[in-house]
């Protein structure tokens, strides 16, 4: 199989751990805001941290949005790039790629449940896909997030913070994890090598 995967820089601390995790697949993937590399690239990578306006700003200055759209291999979004694939988020009110239709809401703060949600929780799939062959029911992946997706039409498997939420999604082929699989272990290395293989 002859990848040529790359990750967009979209900003965020996330994106050597990630190279690191796909190293460990025996894959070396480029970070890059060349909209020339993205388009050739076997596999394409939407890490994101922080906010959903810096990371629109950002994907804007390099002209990047349309570029995104218009892919038409397999593109994998983490975390913020869960939400950067959707309509748009409560967060500042940003506008995002627009590729999913929804909005990211903010957990509700509580005594019990602090946000950001920070740590391993358990992942319940409601549909196959691809992305999460071999993955169980109740294997945990590591969240860290303040804003999500609820479960809707274009959801594979959910987490639970207080309330229902997207933690697999799939529309086409775009997928995406509000977990961080460069962060998950065994499952987290299963669904990159399962992204890998698509």
């Amino acid at each position: 199989m002859n990848l040529s995967p790359i990750i967009i820089a979209s900003g965020g601390a996330n994106l050597a751990s990630l190279q690191f995790a796909l190293e460990r697949l025996g894959v070396i993937a480029p970070v890059t805001e060349s909209a020339t590399q993205i388009k050739a690239a076997s596999h394409v990578l939407l890490p994101g941290v922080g906010t959903a306006q810096d990371a629109m700003t950002r994907l804007h200055a390099a002209g990047l949005v349309d570029v995104i759209r218009k892919l038409k291999q397999p593109v994998l979004g983490i975390c913020l790039g869960l939400q950067l694939l959707y309509s748009g988020s409560d967060e500042n009110d940003a506008e995002c790629i627009g590729i999913i239709p929804g909005q990211a809401y903010r957990f509700p703060q509580s005594a019990k449940l602090p946000v950001p949600q920070m740590g391993w929780n358990a992942l319940k799939r409601i549909a196959d896909s691809p992305l999460i062959a071999g993955i169980e029911d109740g294997d945990y992946a590591y969240f860290i997030h303040s804003y999500a997706l609820p479960q809707g039409t274009y959801t594979y498997a959910t987490s639970e913070y207080g309330n229902i939420f997207s933690a697999v999604v799939q529309q086409d082929n775009f997928f995406a994890t509000q977990f961080h699989p460069e962060r998950s272990a065994r499952v987290g290395a299963r669904v990159l090598s399962n992204f890998l293989s698509i």
